[in-house]
């Protein structure tokens, strides 16, 4: 990772999975103090903005929040076994 390299982070699963399945790079998995939450730090894109504002706001049926749902099942489940690893 650069250190110049700007990073986009949420402790929200289901907004990092949307983000993951729609070919967002993620960056690490930073456990917060508790243990049981997480932030996903995804590398800054161009596109994060418009999808995250579209994952909160969007109509239901509008194209960029689309996704397989095969898409959105691998990306959860890839997120919670790297969230599980003790080495990401």
């Amino acid at each position: 990772m650069k250190n110049n390299e700007r990073y986009f982070r949420t402790t929200n699963f289901n907004l990092a999975s949307f983000l993951f399945a729609k070919g967002i790079e993620l960056a690490n998995i930073d456990r917060l103090d508790n243990q049981k939450r997480a932030t996903f730090v995804f590398v800054e894109n161009p596109q994060i903005e418009e999808l995250v504002h579209a994952f909160d706001y969007a109509k239901e049926n509008e194209e960029i929040v689309m996704v397989d749902a095969r898409k959105i099942i691998h990306a959860s489940k890839m997120l919670k076994e790297k969230l599980y690893q003790n080495n990401y």
